[in-house]
Order: C-alpha cells, then sequence, then structure tokens
C-alpha cells in the first residue's frame, strides 16, 4: 500500500495545476488565471511502490459559475522516458525529494491500475490516508474478457479518450457533471464504469462519472 506523508510540497499540486489546466482543450475557464481549490478525489496503488497514482478533483471559481474537473496526476522519483509532452510539473517532496507530476493518462503504470480498478482486481484508496480503501469511489464492468492496456491517448474539448488498437475506448469526464439523484447513469453501450462524489464550492456533496468504458466496434 501507498504511504501518505503528511509533508510539504514546493510548489504545491495546485500551483502547479494553476498555469496546466488553462492548457488544455478540455478546459471551460476564460483568459484569466484559475481559482483552483482541491474538492476531492481518490488514489490507486503502484504494486512495485514506485508510482504516486492519485485522481484528483478540482474546483476552479473564477468564472461566473464553478466547474468540477478530474486531474490524474503520476508523481515519479525521475523522469519518464518519451512523456515529456505529459509533464505537468515538477516538485520538491519534504521526505521523497524530486517528483515529477505527470498527466497520469499518459503513464503506463497509472493506466495500467485503472483498468485494474475497473474489472475488479484492485481498490481505490482514500486520498488523505495510508491503507485505507474509499467505498465512495467505485467501479463495474460488464464486458468480457481482460481488458487490454494498449491504449492511445489524446485530449479534446469533451474530455479524455484512451483507444486501444480494437477501438475499445476508455474516456475520463474532465469536466464532472454532478447526477441529478446522487446516482450516476452511464451512456448506453458502456461496459464499465468509475463514479465518485467531491465537495461542491458552496459546502455540499456531488456525485457523478469519472470515466466510462464503451467496447470497440472494429473486426
Amino acid at each position: 500500500m501507498a504511504v501518505i506523508h503528511q509533508t510539504v510540497l514546493k510548489p504545491t499540486k495546485l500551483e502547479l495545476l494553476t498555469p496546466w489546466l488553462p492548457s488544455r482543450p478540455w478546459y471551460q475557464g476564460g483568459t484569466g488565471e484559475p481559482e483552483l481549490a482541491k474538492a476531492g478525489g481518490f488514489r490507486l496503488d503502484d504494486p512495485e511502490g514506485e508510482v504516486g497514482i492519485e485522481f484528483m478533483v478540482v474546483t476552479d471559481a473564477a468564472g461566473a459559475h464553478p466547474v468540477a474537473y478530474l486531474v490524474p496526476l503520476a508523481y515519479r522519483g525521475a523522469p519518464l522516458d518519451g512523456a515529456e509532452h505529459a509533464l505537468v510539473g515538477t516538485m520538491e517532496h519534504g521526505v521523497l525529494g524530486p517528483r515529477w507530476a505527470y498527466d497520469a493518462c499518459h503513464d503506463p503504470v497509472a493506466v495500467a491500475q485503472l483498468v485494474a480498478f475497473i474489472d475488479g482486481r484492485v481498490q481505490a484508496q482514500d486520498q488523505n490516508v495510508s491503507d485505507r480503501p474509499d467505498p465512495e469511489v467505485t467501479a463495474s464492468y460488464t464486458g468480457e474478457g481482460s481488458l487490454s492496456t494498449d491504449f492511445t491517448t489524446a485530449d479534446d474539448e469533451d474530455g479524455t479518450g484512451l483507444t486501444t488498437p480494437q477501438g475499445t475506448i476508455l474516456r475520463l469526464q474532465r469536466v464532472l457533471q454532478p447526477a441529478p439523484d446522487g446516482s450516476p447513469l452511464a451512456p448506453q453501450g458502456t461496459i464499465g464504469q468509475v463514479a465518485g462524489a467531491w465537495q461542491t464550492p458552496g459546502g455540499g456533496r456531488a456525485r457523478g462519472l469519472f470515466a466510462v468504458l464503451r467496447a470497440g466496434t472494429r473486426a
């Protein structure tokens, strides 16, 4: 299990994300600087204990209406070869030293653990406490056979799509939408999903889809 250190990060995660978020095609803010706050999320464990994997929810209050974003991050103790385009930034960890923070959608370890979570092989972990599962974060899979981890990743205005050679698409909901009754309903044709909760700026609690998996149609 990953150990959550109570220590100082320089810069902080929100400071790293402030210039990075507006560079994403799915960012819905304006030209001004985001006003970010941590609103929730969860972690997944790397079996080798080398990569920190966090699915963070942040809210941006800079616009007329607050927006909640899902920001998966992978933390490494050394640069990831070939992933310069996915680097969010670097920071100094008070215990672990230098850390390279990547968009986890481009990190093979993080993607493999997300797939393992969807098909029931691992549990979501509490974002802030070591060795504590997070029951609020749920996953389901109704497909047949094991899931591939051979993905091509691409961002667009609607979020991030991870596509296998067979056409299966794992789509991350970067802009989170609260389910009206707190029970997220996946789109038709979905064979897997991840759902979770986050804090709203008004102090309430919202729940919605974090990711959906759709079967491929290629022969």
